[in-house]
């Protein structure tokens, strides 16, 4: 019946944002960038963060949060700015999945690629893919019975893991069925070597880029002279920290916390700290760096990341979904196996 119901609602889900950004692009073709395109855009930033909650599984919940409640929601606002990757000559299709998905026009991709040649991985293989989700079914099983430390561990992997899967997946999914390219998603987090490069250059690059565009960029302009960057780094970690609230609400139906705000200015602060080190000293070397980042950013995350999940209970919600999930993957796999074994015991036919 919950099943029923959630198809249902990702019917309705899928019908709003569609009417959601066809008045969005409707009113950009309408009004020129700035107030007037800010103020014929209110209407459906005000409507987005809504739809996500006709889900009662967890899971839908929460990706369509982040697709519409924060990736839709900053790139329609850069839009209104005259900025970002949408545009009103997009086809319907193509800034739907733009506005929602972690994709980008082709031109716009060539144009990021030739100003800033980082190293950031396009997107996952399907042998990486499948390793991958072979991994996270494995880390499923073991959550049931673990607990403390241990269970937060495996759950960090487990949030790892999952966003790597949707965000490859989805992104995929576009560029298949529109021409779009990928945005890269994450490069090796294990291997930062301070929270400015695990946040910066590793990390859920796409949310990245956002925060860099709508809020690092103006604030740093607004402000200028010596410590506008450090006022940017502190505004983006702010922001980061309430959309963070935002979505542990849509995860686990309560009021926020304020721990995940807590702990995004925590490490703001240590990354307008490290910029100010390292402009006056050697940085450590990878094979020191890398496991002092990752455990800085384990042990914070124990003591305020996590929490806010677990408490409610929602890690356990989380927990089931995903053996539900991994139990009919492995029923659909045995289902192909049998029926490919069945069709080749057959003897052959004879004319």
């Amino acid at each position: 019946m919950a099943a029923g119901g959630d198809l249902r609602s990702l019917a309705a889900v899928v019908a709003a944002t569609t009417a959601c950004m066809a008045y969005a692009r409707f009113a950009a073709r309408r009004f020129r960038p700035g107030l007037p395109r800010l103020a014929a855009l209110l209407p459906v930033l005000a409507v987005l963060p809504f739809p996500p909650l006709a889900f009662r599984a967890l899971h839908p919940r929460a990706i369509s949060a982040f697709f519409l409640a924060w990736i839709a929601e900053f790139r329609l606002l850069l839009l209104a700015a005259g900025q970002g990757p949408l545009h009103p000559s997009l086809s319907l299709p193509a800034f739907v999945a733009i506005a929602v998905f972690p994709v980008t026009r082709r031109e716009d991709s060539r144009k990021t690629k030739d100003a800033a040649p980082a190293a950031a991985r396009p997107g996952l293989g399907l042998a990486e893919s499948a390793a991958m989700a072979a991994l996270l079914a494995a880390i499923v099983s073991l959550e049931e019975r673990a607990s403390g430390y241990a269970l937060l561990a495996l759950y960090s992997l487990h949030v790892y893991l999952a966003l790597e899967l949707v965000l490859a997946s989805s992104a995929a999914a576009a560029r298949a069925l529109l021409g779009v390219d990928l945005e890269p998603q994450f490069d090796r987090p294990y291997l930062s070597s301070s929270p400015r490069d695990f946040w910066g250059r590793r990390w859920n690059l796409a949310v990245s880029a956002l925060l860099r565009d709508c809020v690092f960029l103006p604030v740093r302009a607004r402000i200028g002279g010596g410590g506008a960057a450090a006022a940017g780094v502190l505004a983006a970690f702010f922001v980061s920290g309430l959309m963070h609230e935002a979505m542990f609400s849509y995860i686990t139906l309560q009021p926020p916390t304020g721990e995940a705000l807590v702990f995004f200015a925590l490490h703001g602060a240590c990354a307008v700290a490290e910029g100010w080190w390292a402009r006056r000293h050697e940085p450590l070397p990878r094979a020191v760096a890398a496991p002092l980042t990752v455990a800085f950013v384990g042990v914070t995350a124990f003591w305020l990341f996590f929490p806010p999940i677990t408490r409610p209970g929602a890690d356990k919600q989380v927990v089931a979904e995903s053996e539900a999930m991994v139990a009919l993957v492995k029923d659909a796999a045995g289902w192909a196996a049998a029926s490919a074994r069945s069709i080749l015991s057959r003897p052959p036919l004879v004319g």
